[in-house]
């Protein structure tokens, strides 16, 4: 990765699960000037601690500085950038689009082409379930036609690397 190139870097930290440390984690890193485009944090299976996820744009400064102020913090145990290594990784998607009862078996088609879901018909709409690798949701997104996608509702990346070796819970 060359500096100076804006590119989405998805870092991985173990965070002790206490009280208040997810908004240390968030307020280090806007006060710093750093956008977090998305963020998921939940449980692992030691449930002292979380594993948040997020996607920040930037070079390697912003990526240097990330985790560098990451790993100053007393209750993060890792920290790991995922984005240029081997790895897995997954976005749920909850999507509201335009389906007439004429257009549904033509948008319930485009979904399952997609490994997507019908999970709810509404007079007018329908809603659609999909998850799957970031290039793949952004794929079948671009296949609806503006003002077709009456809400999107996201969870942003999560990631895990191939060789099973994720931030070392202890």
């Amino acid at each position: 990765m060359t500096k100076g190139n804006d590119v989405n870097h998805v870092i991985t930290a173990l965070l002790e699960n206490r009280r208040g440390v997810l908004a240390r984690v968030v307020d280090l890193i806007s006060g710093r000037g750093f956008n977090i485009l998305s963020l998921n944090v939940a449980p692992t299976h030691d449930n002292t601690l979380s594993r948040m996820t997020m996607t920040i744009k930037g070079d390697d400064h912003v990526l240097e500085q990330v985790t560098k102020q990451l790993n100053k913090l007393v209750d993060v145990v890792d920290v790991s950038d995922l984005s240029q290594k081997r790895h897995i990784s997954a976005e749920l998607l909850l999507i509201e689009v335009s389906a007439t009862p004429s257009e549904r078996a033509e948008m319930a088609k485009l979904a399952e082409l997609h490994d997507a879901t019908v999970v709810c018909v509404h007079p007018n709409s329908m809603t659609i379930q999909m998850a799957g690798e970031l290039d793949k949701v952004e794929d079948f997104l671009n296949l609806l036609q503006e003002g077709q996608v009456y809400e999107l509702i996201r969870t942003g990346v999560i990631i895990s690397p191939r060789d099973g070796t994720v931030n070392s819970e202890q």
